[in-house]
């Protein structure tokens, strides 16, 4: 082949590469024209007026919020693939909705605090440390809640001064103890004018204390109704002749009716009787300032020693074998009958216990079944006697 032939293949061949060449960079030209006529028209489609700013997992307030960063700034988390908004992108972005909702501008009344927002969400995703960490928390609330913790889960109370607390405590505890003696005297005042009222036996629950009551409340009843009807005697002697005359027709009145009568006319008296006893025994007192919690706080010490100190030199006297003083026999006597027997019992009631040794089991047995007889009839009284006497009590039991 001559030298023109192969000049003239070489010059064909190097004319088809720039035309292949040209065909590559109009193609890429074209792929370049198309992908930035997308990016205008996404751009041109953005409405920076949107409100939707979409949710996050934020509850002290680290990032943007209850919002989500990216919507603040129109950009779709979910639909980033693998390419994120770069920071051109972001600043573009933000510089457009600055304009939108700057409060010199915008007439919105919300327009400082979403300005507010797109500031912070710009901060955030501009920042690599904080937009990686974002990332990271966005669906990984455990991680969250480790690093920052949740105060919408639980918030403290606020603090109270414990001094004030401690003393409407110490307050209302006082005030508690002062009407629970009103209460166990009111229940003892209760039952007394009630058994006075009604002339209980002792069967009944009755006590000499209730039939005293009574007694003084007829005479009270009686002396009242002599005085209300006594009058002078001029007139007595002319009002008499009629009222015998008038009283001739005049139906008796049967005895159930005139106890009830009876009754009715005692109870204000036996009333005001109770009302004036301020200590029944037993610890069943009207309340003072000693039975105040504060009060008795500070005797237990005193008690509690005392008590001690008793039993010490009880125990010695024993271990000695000396014969019981007269403050034992006292002490012992009143733990057998009880405090509330103890307290209520007269003068010579104690002087009888004593003597019947109650503190030896035995006796106390016995005296237990006195104090039961003694709440019969006196009918009942009188059987129990005579199956006593005759022997058949056991065979009774």
């Amino acid at each position: 082949m001559n030298k023109m032939t192969w000049f003239h293949l070489l010059c064909l061949v190097m004319a088809g590469m720039a035309q292949t060449e040209d065909s590559t960079e109009s193609n890429e030209t074209f792929v370049k024209g198309t992908s930035v006529k997308e990016s205008i028209a996404k751009e041109n489609n953005f409405d920076a007026s949107n409100e939707d700013w979409g949710s996050y997992y934020d509850p002290q307030n680290i990032f943007c919020g209850n919002f989500d960063c990216y919507k603040i700034l129109g950009f779709d988390y979910e639909s980033f693939g693998k390419e994120h908004p770069t920071t051109k992108e972001i600043t573009k972005r933000y510089r457009q909705l600055s304009r939108e909702w700057h409060p010199d501008k915008s007439k919105h009344k919300d327009a400082k605090n979403r300005f507010v927002k797109i500031a912070r969400a710009y901060e955030v995703l501009t920042s690599i440390v904080q937009r990686k960490e974002y990332d990271e928390l966005r669906y990984n609330q455990q991680a969250y809640f480790d690093k920052y913790g949740a105060s919408v889960l639980w918030s403290y109370a606020p603090k109270t001064d414990t001094a004030f607390v401690v003393l409407i405590i110490f307050v209302v505890a006082n005030v508690f103890s002062w009407f629970a003696q009103k209460h166990r005297w009111q229940l003892i005042a209760d039952r007394l004018i009630k058994a006075a009222v009604e002339d209980w036996t002792p069967s009944q629950g009755g006590s000499p204390e209730s039939k005293q009551l009574r007694e003084k409340a007829l005479d009270l009843l009686n002396t009242k109704e002599n005085e209300d009807y006594k009058e002078p005697d001029a007139l007595t002697s002319k009002v008499s002749t009629p009222k015998k005359s008038k009283m001739k027709g005049v139906k008796k009145i049967a005895g159930k009716e005139r106890k009830q009568q009876e009754q009715e006319a005692v109870v204000p008296i036996i009333t005001a009787l109770v009302n004036d006893m301020n200590d029944f025994g037993g610890g069943f007192h009207k309340p003072t300032w000693k039975d105040l919690l504060i009060v008795s706080l500070a005797r237990m010490p005193y008690k509690v020693a005392h008590g001690i100190l008793w039993q010490t030199k009880y125990y010695i006297r024993r271990l000695q074998k000396h014969e019981l003083n007269e403050d034992e026999q006292l002490v012992l006597t009143r733990r057998a009958v009880g405090p509330v027997y103890w307290e209520t019992a007269t003068d010579e009631d104690r002087e009888d216990m004593v003597k019947k040794e109650l503190w030896i089991l035995e006796n106390l047995v016995e005296w237990n079944e006195e104090q039961e007889i003694k709440k019969l009839s006196a009918a009942e009284q009188k059987y129990y006697n005579k199956l006593k006497k005759k022997g058949k009590l056991d065979k009774l039991e």
